[in-house]
């Protein structure tokens, strides 16, 4: 997720653990901690390639082993700088973890996950919930860390009564922002088995056989879904909406992966690290300088109008693999993107007009090849 999102979800584990004890401190260390480990991921950056890059890219200080040594220092630390509030070690490091814990968790939320068992296995976890960013699960965790910190820290008076007090206006608002959260991920959820058992009864009334498929959100909701359909040779991509009946067909886009296009630079390191993190959902298409090759695991961009009766998909992100560099031999390439044409025609999908969506789809933004045509399962 997007440092803002995790920042204020730092802020907001900080003052339902730490709020009474430490104030506004308690949030600006939950938001510094929420955001660290893209900090720690991010300061290596400049000394590695970008193939290596990729490689540590959510997995370095995502990992379990990194998490329970950072936890382990930072703990002491925090707890030499909270001696007076009488913080151990212990309770320091309880919240430590629940915010690490917390930014991994939310990562795997999105297609990109997590690779929690990093160095020993690289694959990246994911539920493949939400979009990266989504503004409807960001909007709550925001604005309470916002609001908390503008809220007056509350003066908690001595009793001898056993009475608990009331929840001050911080754990309110805290509790309420949980509730949130917690339910706008659970009915992603629901939104994605309704959409998932869609996808899977029309696979099984065409017969198609594969070896596995992925279901996410389009961009920015969770009303509009996407599988991408794994049968070794080719990919097939398809959206449906969750107020479709499962009687409703889906039209499927298919993506020949060209695996043929990859035999010149298949032993390169670079290659085996593309074919690793995109998780197999990859394309290739020859390019002079050796291949190209995209993700298809993330939403692509739709472009309408470069032909008439046509949309053009271009991939969120692709790689040139330049074969005849000695060092760095990966060039990133990222779209141009119209967003508001996008989403308007992403909403008169979802509320059932399919030719706004659809139409006769071509793959463009493959460096070195022209716009391919491709075919569609009806």
């Amino acid at each position: 997720m997007d440092w803002v999102t995790q920042a204020a979800l730092g802020a907001w584990i900080g003052e339902l653990m730490m709020g009474k004890r430490l104030g506004k401190r308690a949030l600006a260390c939950g938001a510094f901690l929420g955001i660290l480990p893209e900090l720690l991921e991010n300061a290596l950056s400049p000394f590695l390639d970008t193939a290596r890059e990729l490689a540590t890219d959510q997995a370095l200080a995502h990992s379990l082993p990194t998490i329970l040594l950072g936890t382990w220092a930072i703990a002491h630390g925090l707890a030499a700088l909270w001696k007076r509030e009488k913080v151990s070690k212990v309770e320091a490091a309880k919240f430590v973890l629940a915010v690490w814990a917390a930014h991994v968790l939310v990562d795997c939320f999105s297609t990109a996950g997590a690779a929690i068992l990093w160095p020993f296995e690289v694959k990246r976890f994911t539920f493949n919930l939400l979009h990266q960013p989504d503004f409807l699960f960001s909007a709550p965790l925001v604005v309470t860390a916002l609001w908390l910190a503008f809220l007056k820290t509350p003066v908690v008076k001595k009793s001898r009564a056993k009475k608990q007090p009331p929840l001050s206006k911080q754990k309110k608002l805290a509790h309420w922002c949980f509730g949130l959260t917690v339910g706008y991920v659970l009915l992603a959820s629901g939104m994605k088995f309704i959409t998932s058992a869609g996808f899977d009864a029309d696979l099984k009334r065409r017969g198609t056989v594969h070896q596995r498929r992925m279901e996410s959100p389009a961009s920015f909701n969770i009303l509009l879904w996407r599988s991408v359909v794994d049968r070794g040779d080719e990919l097939w991509v398809g959206y449906r909406t969750v107020f479709e009946s499962q009687q409703t067909p889906v039209r499927w886009t298919i993506y020949p992966k060209n695996r043929e296009s990859l035999a010149e630079v298949a032993a390169l390191p670079e290659t085996k690290t593309l074919t690793t993190i995109t998780d197999g959902y990859w394309l290739a298409r020859p390019n002079i300088k050796g291949a190209w090759l995209g993700d298809l695991r993330f939403p692509e961009t739709r472009i309408w109008g470069s032909k008439k009766d046509a949309v053009d998909s271009r991939l969120a992100i692709s790689w040139i693999i330049d074969a005849g560099r000695k060092n760095n031999r990966l060039q990133v390439i990222y779209p141009t993107q119209n967003h508001a044409n996008q989403l308007s025609r992403m909403w008169k999908r979802i509320i059932g007009d399919r030719t706004a969506w659809e139409a006769n789809p071509r793959l463009a933004g493959a460096v070195g090849n022209l716009p391919e045509f491709l075919p569609v399962a009806e």
